[in-house]
């Protein structure tokens, strides 16, 4: 399992794009922050409040010159569908299609039992570094604010004292 400051496993993998499929691999992003984050499965409850968080953040994040990247075990004819469903076609970011698993398994967010994964945030920095995890059960939705928070405060390179926000003197070391 890759760990906070470790190298994110990377991946290649089909998706859809608003109203396309997509190629994407973790590594052309290179240069870039990335917040790679799974989700259970389409067409579920909670899903769709986080998939449409992120799209209503998508400006905030492309300003810190982060990718969003939202993977899940569905097919990519799964994510399609959904998309035109309950989306209007319209994200802003790929929906990734892990049907082998294997992505979810590298990243040790799969649940076996259950096939599909836990709610799990990666925030990869630009040299292809884990700098933020977190893992959490499936009935609770994430919060795009605090992701955005943790993704500047990293992007500080400083020692960022609790509940600091963009603004806000950081710490000194010594």
């Amino acid at each position: 399992m890759p760990q906070v400051g470790g190298k994110a496993v990377d991946f290649e993998l089909e998706g859809v794009l608003d109203d396309e499929y997509v190629n994407v691999k973790l590594s052309d992003y290179r240069g870039k922050w990335v917040v790679l984050f799974f989700y259970p499965l389409d067409f579920t409850f909670v899903c769709p409040t986080e998939l449409r968080g992120f799209s209503a953040k998508l400006r905030e994040f492309a300003d810190a010159d982060a990718q969003v990247l939202a993977c899940s075990t569905d097919s990519r004819e799964s994510h399609l569908a959904w998309l035109e469903r309950d989306f209007g076609s319209r994200l802003g970011y790929p929906l990734l299609a892990d049907k082998k698993r294997d992505v979810s398994k590298d990243y040790d967010v799969y649940l076996e039992d259950e096939g599909h994964t836990l709610r799990a945030t990666f925030i990869i920095d630009p040299d292809g570094v884990i700098r933020y995890a977190l893992m959490h059960d499936t009935n609770v939705g994430r919060s795009t604010d605090e992701i955005l928070r943790s993704l500047r405060a990293l992007q500080t390179g400083e020692l960022c004292p609790v509940d600091w926000v963009p603004g806000e003197a950081t710490l000194t070391a010594g």
